[in-house]
């Protein structure tokens, strides 16, 4: 099978109404939009959400939460996967991180958490640890740094 050969099933599609195109087109005198009205108006159709004038859903819903601007994006990295992707002896911080592949950006910061096992012994550089991380990172003779 070809790309030219392909065509859609019959039934599948329809040809485009022409409205507005007189009445030798079928669609009659007022082109299928029914007698005046807002609706029938050239570009005059209303917005979504539109009640009539009345409160719109939207706005007669309360408003829950906050949204702070001002957080910091912080990126995680398990122990676990620092042991799957380096080699014993490396260093490691946000360059290393995203040269393995593990995160794409460093954001606002990388913080290191204690999921998983560490036999290698590596430099973790990075702006933050869990109590426990650190620990295990020592544990094995490694270095963590807060940068």
């Amino acid at each position: 099978m070809k790309l030219n050969d392909l065509s859609a099933v019959p039934g599948s599609t329809r040809e485009s109404k022409r409205i507005g195109r007189g009445h030798g087109s079928g669609q009659g005198k007022t082109a299928g939009k029914g007698q005046k009205g807002q609706k029938a108006r050239s570009g005059h159709g209303m917005r979504p959400g539109f009640e009539g004038g009345q409160m719109p859903l939207q706005r007669r819903m309360p408003k829950r939460g906050f949204n702070n601007i001002f957080a910091k994006e912080i990126v995680t990295v398990n122990v676990g996967t620092l042991e799957k992707k380096f080699e014993d002896g490396a260093t490691v911080d946000a360059e290393a991180l995203i040269k393995a592949g593990v995160i794409k950006s460093a954001k606002d910061g990388v913080k290191i958490l204690s999921n998983g096992n560490l036999t290698k012994k590596l430099n973790v550089q990075a702006a933050a640890f869990s109590a426990t991380a650190k620990e295990k990172i020592e544990s094995v003779g490694g270095k963590a740094e807060v940068i």
